[in-house]
């Protein structure tokens, strides 16, 4: 029995992160339309019209270059997504039926202002590889024509109170497709995919930078492509097989970096993303939703919204249905759920190589630290504590500022980051003595490019002297 898969059902898994790149920055935290960081938004994968782009230099269209393994008659799947900006205005109901702008319209649960809201797009074709080939390639037009739509608003008790209106631009564009056979014992193509914003649109006379936002609801927004092939495979710019390396080098990608994506294992589905990712990336199993700022992570985002006033929420759930969304998401969520969002690891990879760490045989007692027979604070000591004179014997050697030692931090007592520095060697720059009368090491890792700032600021790493071995002094 043989069975077809859909382009839709091949892009499935690798649309979840395309949905993330599709939604990178759409609302910012504190959600809200009258906060100063969501006047100015849009900022991935923006394609504006000819006029605007050559008269302010951002970008009109984007490049992807990618290689490909097609098979016997194989076909092309591509889907072209972006978000369309449409202007939303907030218009009051007045006694004789007419309606007037307003900058806002108080209503019990929410507080609607104008904002610009993005509608999902998306140009979807499918083509055998062998069109592809020409001098020329093909060449796919598409139009989003201008519209203007209205939605009553009304009350908690159903009298119409105000309405909304909004209004979408048009939008023209091209999807220009070709490959090219390589030479060589494989059967490799080089596809190029570009997407070019053509809208005839020009911006209105004296319009400079700042006049950004008249030129956004004629501009494809986080514009990206999802690409299959029924039969074959693409190859990894990341990660290439080495007789494709000098090909993929060659590859001319502008404004967007392509990845594999889709199921793991396969290399038959490409996301091109205006955000540099890696093969086969996936949303975090912890993560409870979109939440949408680009600046933050989700724990700190679901804390601060949580304690948002309730007229902060009320207005951040009257600026668009998503911010309704994270509002609802941040108050609702079980504390188990707000637990997993403090992170994970993921997998840990055994070091390999020639210079490989010593390994820990045991792990010491959670309650070993070294201290002398008398601490520094007690009268019967000779001298006060000195750490930039003070040694200590460890494994029968004095060892103080200056002295070389190796590091072999405690399993019990340490965290992931000292981990990482088990068998390098470090410069001890001080002895010090804590309260309860136990004796720590600050050091500096040797080859360290940061090591002469971090002595500037006394900004040191800590040891006890059980972790580390003492070694020649320099």
């Amino acid at each position: 029995m043989t069975t077809t898969t859909t382009p839709g059902s091949r892009f499935a898994v690798a649309r979840q992160v395309a949905d993330a790149v599709l939604l990178e920055g759409y609302v910012l935290y504190p959600y809200r339309a009258s906060a100063a960081k969501n006047r100015l938004r849009w900022q991935f994968g923006v394609l504006v019209p000819p006029a605007w782009g050559h008269a302010h230099e951002e970008h009109v269209l984007q490049q992807t270059e990618i290689l490909m393994e097609p098979r016997g008659e194989a076909t092309l799947a591509l889907e072209l997504r972006f978000l369309h900006a449409q202007r939303r205005t907030v218009q009051q109901a007045e006694g004789d039926g007419d309606f007037t702008d307003v900058p806002e319209l108080h209503l019990t649960d929410r507080v609607l202002m104008p904002w610009d809201e993005g509608t999902e797009e998306r140009v979807e074709v499918s083509v055998p590889v062998a069109e592809l080939l020409g001098d020329e390639g093909v060449t796919f037009p598409f139009r989003r024509p201008a519209r203007v739509d209205t939605e009553p608003v009304v009350d908690a008790d159903g009298r119409t109170v105000g309405r909304l209106v909004r209004r979408t631009a048009e939008i023209e564009g091209r999807l220009r497709l070709r490959a090219v056979e390589l030479p060589g014992a494989y059967r490799v193509f080089r596809l190029r995919a570009v997407v070019e914003n053509t809208s005839p649109w020009t911006p209105p006379a004296g319009a400079g930078p700042l006049d950004r936002e008249a030129a956004l609801p004629h501009s494809l927004v986080a514009a990206h492509l999802l690409l299959g092939l029924d039969s074959g495979s693409f190859l990894s710019m990341t990660d290439p097989p080495e007789w494709a390396r000098q090909a993929v080098a060659a590859c001319e990608n502008r404004h967007t970096w392509p990845v594999l994506a889709g199921e793991p294992g396969r290399a038959d589905v490409v996301l091109s993303s205006p955000i540099i990712l890696e093969d086969h990336p996936a949303i975090a199993p912890e993560s409870a939703g979109a939440m949408y700022d680009a600046t933050e992570i989700d724990e700190i985002l679901a804390l601060r919204t949580a304690a948002l006033t309730e007229q902060e929420k009320r207005e951040a759930r009257g600026t668009d249905a998503r911010a309704a969304a994270v509002i609802d998401l941040a108050d609702s969520m079980p504390p188990e759920v707000l637990e997993r969002l403090h992170g994970a690891v993921r997998a840990l990879r055994e070091v390999t190589g020639p210079e490989q760490p010593p390994l820990l045989t045991e792990l010491p007692a959670e309650d070993v630290v070294f201290r002398p027979d008398t601490p520094w604070w007690d009268p019967a000591r000779a001298d006060t504590a000195d750490p930039a004179r003070d040694r200590i014997a460890i494994d029968g050697a004095s060892v103080g500022p200056g002295s070389r030692v190796l590091l072999r931090p405690g399993l019990r007592r340490t965290d992931a980051q000292d981990l990482f520095l088990q068998g390098r060697t470090a410069l001890v720059e001080a002895v010090l003595h804590d309260v309860d009368g136990g004796v720590h090491l600050a050091v500096t890792v040797e080859d360290d490019p940061g090591a002469d700032i971090r002595r500037e600021q006394g900004r040191f790493l800590y040891f006890q002297p059980d972790e580390v071995t003492p070694l020649e002094d320099a």
